[in-house]
């Protein structure tokens, strides 16, 4: 089987620091080619992941412009997009597993029904593109799949006409040894900062309920205290940071860390006493919090989106739909054991669980 695997065009794959669905293809990929999967990637030149060929538009990752008026950066996925559907039509290509939000849905229906099936994951809030959801129709060419099944419940009917199950997201952490790392006294919360993933509670919480805190993840695209000293100050992100995250941020109970990537975002999470998850959306994947299991490090957080699904309630985490319960929660995990933690990780989120449950959706398409 010959796959094409669309990774868009903002960060390369795998990425350098933040990228989730970057590093769910980084994950994916070679799972695969031990499978005996041929995988056509299409990324942007700077991806390092082996494949059997590529599709590149973009020799770099276009993520920086992203938060761009729509008018300045709507071309970069057109551009992409147009590559990948030539390549779809070369006549090599079984499968399209395509992963760029919305306008790869769009395309992939477009090709008509000589092209190869398409599988088309959703890893974000199917709130999104009510229009385009609500109506869409892939014909028998087409599917989706979700990255919980939570995330389908609340997808349109047309869309959920269209899917053929959900593939809970992996980390290759849960097959690596675990960091030699003693148990720090603070909670960490990863992520980008932005009101849906509640770093403005986890820091008031902190102070009350008396807890050290890391905050660690960009602000936008700004990775940095120095990168964010020159930010645009109309990024929605940066004004969420300023006006309701940096005034709990004091540098000794809550200090904000920036991007942390490889090895030290590892140590960083083995270290803590809980991974921190205090959402104010529906989450769909749960990146973070399958990497937080993989690296023993109990979850505490809002019962919303997938968590359910992924937590075992007081035995890999502790779950409450109460958000002024957070902070007596994170106290309380402390009696959790890492090892169950890390022992959920390896038995269901490994880069080989999911690669054979998308193999198994391939095979459906063909």
């Amino acid at each position: 089987m010959r796959v094409l695997m669309n990774a868009g065009p903002w960060l390369p794959v795998p990425p350098v620091g933040y990228g989730g669905i970057e590093n769910i293809v980084a994950s994916l990929v070679p799972e695969l080619r031990r499978l005996g999967v041929e995988v056509v990637l299409a990324s942007v030149g700077e991806s390092t992941i082996e494949a059997d060929d590529r599709v590149t538009v973009f020799e770099t990752g276009q993520f920086a412009h992203i938060q761009r008026p729509y008018n300045q950066v709507m071309g970069v996925v057109q551009a992409h997009q147009h590559a990948v559907l030539r390549a779809a039509q070369r006549g090599d290509i079984d499968v399209v597993h395509d992963h760029v939000e919305a306008a790869g849905l769009v395309s992939m229906a477009a090709l008509g029904t000589d092209a190869p099936p398409a599988l088309h994951t959703l890893h974000w809030d199917l709130r999104k593109h009510p229009e385009l959801y609500g109506t869409f129709d892939g014909g028998d060419r087409v599917r989706v799949n979700g990255v919980s099944a939570a995330q389908l419940a609340r997808a349109p009917q047309a869309l959920r006409d269209h899917a053929i199950g959900h593939v809970h997201l992996s980390t290759p952490l849960a097959a690596e040894p675990l960091p030699d790392t003693p148990r720090g006294p603070y909670a960490v919360v990863l992520g980008r900062i932005f009101p849906g993933k509640g770093q403005d509670l986890a820091a008031r919480l902190a102070h009350e309920a008396g807890f050290d805190l890391i905050l660690a993840g960009p602000v936008g695209p700004y990775q940095n205290a120095a990168a964010l000293a020159g930010a645009d100050p109309d990024n929605p992100d940066v004004r969420f940071w300023h006006e309701k995250v940096a005034p709990h941020v004091d540098g000794v109970r809550v200090r904000w860390i920036g991007t942390v990537t490889g090895r030290d975002r590892d140590l960083l999470v083995a270290g803590a006493r809980v991974a921190l998850f205090p959402l104010r959306w529906e989450e769909p994947g749960g990146t973070a919090v399958v990497e937080s299991l993989a690296l023993g490090t109990p979850v505490v957080g809002i019962a919303r989106g997938c968590l359910p699904e992924l937590i075992e309630e007081g035995h890999t985490g502790l779950l409450t739909g109460d958000e002024e319960a957070l902070g007596d929660l994170v106290h309380k995990a402390t009696a959790i054991d890492p090892a169950a933690c890390r022992a959920e990780a390896e038995r269901r989120f490994t880069p080989a669980v999911m690669a054979e449950a998308y193999l198994k959706l391939y095979e459906r398409l063909r």
